[in-house]
């Protein structure tokens, strides 16, 4: 999932593309988020944070 959020795709297409739905993907995300320790900010993109975590290993 997080190599998927990497490519830029979003919610919407890694729904489309794994068969899922996107409430589905929403909470994987949510998850993966809380997982890296990424709190909800507004001034922060946490998408972009929990990729550069994912790049960085």
């Amino acid at each position: 999932m997080l190599g998927l959020i990497a490519e830029g795709r979003s919610n919407q297409s890694i729904a489309r593309g794994l068969y899922v739905s996107e409430a589905a993907v929403g909470k994987h995300v949510g998850s993966i988020l809380a997982k890296l320790g990424l709190p909800p900010d507004e001034d922060t993109n946490r998408r972009v944070l929990a990729v550069l975590a994912y790049l960085r290993n």
